[in-house]
């Protein structure tokens, strides 16, 4: 099915808001992407989606986090459609073919880094091995809570940005 930003634009504000929630699992976003509708192109899009993302608070931002299962895993810690649990699993397609050890250790560290930050380890994830995101989410440990989080709100933006490609293609 080929769709574009005019089938955004014709569903109504309800459905819009459910396959918005597939890009990006935070509800005030959705609502604000939904009421600039119309959008001429996806470029127009998601400039808007980045503009919203960065106005948002971190409560936003972390409720987006919780739509996410966490690297390695199947499971959001929140209700997260279809949809964005399929991208999930396309997204992390890396970590499948992990080695014990290193399956091992995302999860160990996932949890440390939970118990840190008090918010899941976000990374995009497209395109990247289990041991690249493992040297990922150690770099990250190091940081500083405010600064995790803007790092942390940065890769959810790049995650909607290829979601909202791919909702529109």
């Amino acid at each position: 099915m080929t769709r574009d930003a005019g089938w955004l634009n014709a569903l109504s504000k309800q459905e819009a808001i459910r396959e918005l929630k597939s890009c990006c699992g935070a509800t005030r976003w959705a609502e604000q992407m939904v009421n600039r509708r119309p959008f001429a192109t996806g470029d127009e899009l998601a400039a808007a989606a980045d503009e919203i993302w960065w106005s948002l608070s971190s409560d936003d931002w972390l409720e987006a986090f919780h739509a996410h299962p966490r690297i390695g895993e199947k499971k959001a810690a929140s209700v997260a459609s279809a949809q964005s649990l399929q991208w999930s699993d396309k997204e992390q397609a890396g970590v499948r073919n992990a080695s014990e050890e290193t399956s091992e250790l995302l999860t160990r560290l996932n949890r440390e880094y939970e118990a840190r930050f008090g918010h899941i380890f976000i990374v995009c994830a497209t395109g990247k091995s289990s041991e690249e995101m493992l040297a990922i989410l150690r770099q990250r440990m190091g940081n500083e809570p405010a600064t995790e989080l803007r790092i942390a709100a940065g890769e959810q933006a790049k995650i909607t940005r290829l979601r909202l490609k791919k909702l529109i293609e």
